[in-house]
């Protein structure tokens, strides 16, 4: 990465972040903290994390072992495992820059991650951390619970039959019924789940409901297109705005950034991200991103439930862009390539994930398809069963 002089001011912005990032936003906590070998700090701090001397230089593989704690005197602490260089390594993304196997739509997966061994990725070593932070300050942890709730919905297809392609194909295939059934109402095309989906999310206290719109030429990956100025769509909006619904930006599979109109919420069609892709979205003015999970395994890609700016593990900018955890994506769930759970095992795992984002405070993140709700798949019948024990919470 070069000479960590060069970063100069850029280096004390992320170390700065970081700590707050850590004492869970205290700056009054944070500033007790210090990021230096130099034992002497603790004339004026109460805690020393020590630097491996990677931030800023090559970047290396985190500790993953258990943090070495030190108490040199009463109320004093250093942690002499380099947590900070964690928090950068993971939020930042910085793992793929050093391994490029990616998967057959470029995707980095769970199975290229040192995330992937063992039970790495269902556990938010990060938040560990900060609460090792806060009880060496001698601060209490955050009581349990939820910071937001985020439910959300990728709209990769309003209707199934009410475009010409799916019309044929319906026809070819014998659903002749069912296709004109969906063409004299659009609440009847199987794909139309939108109302019990609002429906099922109203269950669930002041939680964000969002749902993420495409804006392609629907072509290749991006497949079917629809109309967003076309009367399935403004009714759908309409329903969504007055069920007190987001509306977020859904991108192209092909890596394009729409221009900012209506939202500065993103998701990345079959969640393709990277760091020059991230770039570009906070180049392009878009501050929220909904994308930063696996689609292969669910769990804690960011090592976190909290949600963090990100940093270019590239330039050692700190953008404006913050990057959203994503919790769980129901195919990951599902699908034989994916985890190829049946739906006892998924909800028993979607109940441990949610279990330790509460423990944290974090923000439970769901990704749940209207075209997957159908009597093909169990996700009709898991997805309120989530909800239920979300509600609970």
């Amino acid at each position: 990465m070069g000479n960590p002089f060069r970063f100069g001011l850029k280096m004390e912005t992320i170390i700065q972040y970081l700590i707050e990032w850590l004492c869970y936003g205290n700056t009054e906590a944070a500033a007790r903290v210090a990021y230096t070998a130099d034992e002497s700090a603790l004339q004026t701090h109460d805690l020393i994390i020590v630097p491996n001397g990677h931030l800023g230089k090559d970047i290396v593989l985190p500790d993953m072992g258990k943090p070495v704690t030190d108490n040199p005197e009463k109320g004093k602490y250093i942690i002499r495992t380099d947590i900070l260089y964690n928090a950068f390594f993971f939020t930042s993304r910085a793992e793929e820059l050093i391994n490029d196997r990616r998967d057959e739509h470029g995707r980095f997966a769970a199975r290229f991650s040192i995330l992937g061994k063992g039970n790495r990725l269902q556990i938010p070593m990060l938040d560990e951390h900060a609460r090792l932070v806060l009880k060496l300050l001698d601060l209490p942890v955050p009581e349990p619970g939820f910071g937001h709730v985020y439910l959300t919905h990728d709209i990769d297809s309003i209707a199934q039959y009410r475009h010409l392609r799916g019309a044929i194909g319906g026809i070819l295939r014998g659903e002749t019924k069912q296709v004109f059934q969906a063409l004299r109402s659009i609440h009847n095309d199987p794909l139309y789940t939108f109302p019990w989906l609002l429906e099922q999310d109203a269950k669930v206290p002041n939680a964000d409901t969002i749902y993420f719109v495409k804006r392609t030429k629907g072509k290749g990956f991006d497949y079917p297109q629809y109309c967003l100025r076309g009367r399935d769509y403004r009714r759908l909006k309409h329903m969504l705005r007055h069920n007190n619904a987001y509306i977020g930006v859904h991108g192209s599979y092909y890596g394009s950034i729409p221009k900012i109109e209506y939202s500065r919420m993103f998701r990345a069609h079959y969640l393709r991200s990277s760091i020059e892709h991230m770039q570009r979205l906070a180049d392009a003015g878009y501050t929220d991103d909904f994308t930063m999970g696996f689609a292969d395994s669910a769990g804690f890609r960011l090592q976190t439930t909290r949600p963090v700016r990100w940093i270019n593990p590239q330039t050692y900018e700190l953008t404006p862009l913050t990057l959203h955890p994503l919790t769980v994506m129901d195919c990951t769930l599902s699908n034989d390539n994916y985890m190829h759970l049946t739906e006892d095992e998924a909800y028993f795992f979607c109940e441990r994930l949610i279990s330790k984002i509460r423990m944290h405070r974090g923000d439970p993140c769901l990704l749940w398809h209207n075209s997957i709700i159908n009597n093909e798949t169990y996700h009709k019948s898991l997805y309120p069963q989530i909800l239920s024990y979300i509600a609970k919470k």
